[in-house]
């Protein structure tokens, strides 16, 4: 919608409106929106979290609860990876993808935020002080106990802890150590999504209902890879052409 300047009262009406509307949900959310200037900028008023902008009133308009809630975990989420790593301005993020782990967590949600530079960043979702906060995860590969807090026990499965694979995921291919074993979990469908420039990839891709046990696999390039055993090789075994081990 557009609006002349014979409009701009009812222009306000709505921005205002909306503007409500908007803090409202994300108030039930525990997301502490800026202020938003309807007044002085009508529909075209931007929402921000922290400053960090999410939309403007007219591009958040017709979003529900759930995808203002996707929206705003999308940029701060981002936010807090590219801090973390202390990143150039220009560096982008590719994939964002939501760990399965046993609950209760301490967090909300755990997820691994993937750079166009492959690597992956562990960011976790709180509830502090009454609204979201997002913070890097501290994860240690070699502590058994937060692996199995995390996956539940280790359990046994074809490959073994320590063996040297391939893995392929996101039609990447990279090599890497077996540091824990899972049991079977919920595929996770690829779903791309455009609320910015470029686009968004939350959660991974579907390759199969593996009911074989899954692998965490350290490609030494941040947060382990959690894959299915469909998506294994060993280095003997595979035809593939020599990969660089990350």
């Amino acid at each position: 919608m557009t609006y002349s300047h014979r409009n701009l009262a009812t222009e306000r009406i709505e921005a205002c409106q909306k503007a409500k509307q908007i803090t409202a949900i994300c108030e039930e959310l525990s997301i502490l929106v800026d202020p938003i200037d309807w007044q002085g900028s009508g529909m075209r008023a931007w929402v921000s979290v922290n400053t960090i902008k999410i939309g403007d009133l007219m591009d958040l308009r017709l979003q529900d609860s759930a995808s203002i809630l996707r929206r705003v975990q999308i940029k701060l989420l981002e936010q807090a990876a590219l801090k973390s790593i202390h990143a150039r301005p220009e560096l982008k993020v590719l994939m964002w993808s939501p760990v399965d782990v046993v609950q209760p967590q301490e967090f909300l949600s755990l997820w691994v935020i993937t750079m166009e530079t492959d690597e992956r960043v562990a960011i976790a979702e709180y509830i502090k002080d009454g609204a979201r906060v997002y913070e890097p995860y501290a994860f240690d590969v070699t502590n058994q106990q937060q692996l199995a807090t995390l996956f539940g026990p280790i359990r046994a499965g074809e490959y073994k802890l320590g063996d040297t694979v391939l893995v392929e995921e996101h039609q990447r291919k990279c090599s890497g150590e077996i540091v824990y074993i899972l049991p079977p979990g919920k595929t996770l469908s690829n779903n791309r999504r455009s609320p910015g420039k470029g686009y968004h990839t939350i959660s991974g891709k579907a390759y199969t209902n593996d009911a074989s046990a899954r692998y965490m696999v350290d490609c030494h390039d941040g947060f382990p890879h959690l894959v299915n055993q469909s998506q294994i090789t060993t280095e003997e075994t595979s035809d593939e052409v020599p990969l660089a081990t990350l």
